[in-house]
């Protein structure tokens, strides 16, 4: 039996009448590459913070890594990883400075900071670059380090909002390889995209739709569900009938 490290039962977020989320249920499994879909205003954003545990839900039940989203955040945010298309390291600092910092803020033990630092360079090829500027890299190399950093502590999960937004063809299908990697390794990945192309590489895929989840399926069976060529057409089909824009 596979073991399941987010757990969703009608899981809802209302602002006043307004239901931003409206009783979700799924279950992402350890290792799977999870994708999470929907237009400007489906919601999954505030679905998003909460599972990351910033935001608490209005009713429903939700565990994260085995802990509640009422009552343990702390303890969530502990054991996952979070990376945004807004780039989130400093790039006033090194990349080096930016690992470390990380590292410690992430609770990783000191005394192996530096060890997995210099192997992290090493992998990603920049080990003549580790003392320079975060802001003088490149956006494509700027996405694959914040990768890096957010499961630098390996954490359970890790939660992509938008990771490659604005970076080129070439440099997504490397972010995505760095993707497949991680999963192997035993994190489950979370990630929210605008690109159908990368909905593909998802092992499942669930679409939001004002607030509900209208498909949650492999993105094989959706094809076929759909009698669909791509995820574009499915996407397409669903998000038409959508009232809210803005999320």
């Amino acid at each position: 039996m596979e073991e399941k490290v987010i757990v969703c039962r009608e899981l809802t977020k209302r602002f006043g009448d307004f239901y931003a989320v409206n009783k979700i249920s799924f279950d992402v499994n350890k290792g799977e590459i999870f994708g999470f879909l929907g237009a400007n205003g489906a919601g999954k954003t505030t679905a998003m913070r909460i599972l990351c545990g910033l935001s608490h839900p209005t009713s429903g039940e939700a565990t994260v890594a085995g802990f509640n989203v009422y009552k343990q955040t702390e303890a969530i945010k502990k054991n996952i990883g979070y990376m945004s298309q807004k780039f989130s390291l400093y790039e006033n600092l090194t990349i080096l400075e930016n690992i470390e910092f990380f590292g410690g803020v992430y609770g990783v033990p000191a005394a192996e900071i530096k060890e997995r630092s210099d192997n992290l360079v090493r992998k990603l090829g920049l080990t003549a670059e580790a003392k320079k500027l975060v802001g003088a890299l490149p956006l494509g190399w700027k996405q694959k380090l914040a990768f890096s950093v957010a499961i630098f502590h390996q954490p359970r999960i890790v939660f992509l909002d938008e990771p490659t937004g604005g970076v080129d063809p070439v440099t997504r299908r490397q972010f995505w390889d760095m993707i497949y990697e991680a999963a192997a390794s035993g994190i489950t990945i979370f990630v929210t995209t605008h690109y159908m192309d990368e909905a593909e590489y998802c092992n499942r895929i669930t679409i939001m739709v004002d607030g509900k989840v209208e498909a949650l399926d492999s993105p094989a069976n959706l094809k076929a569900r759909f009698d669909a060529d791509n995820m574009d057409e499915v996407f397409y089909r669903l998000a038409r009938g959508a009232k809210r824009s803005g999320d």
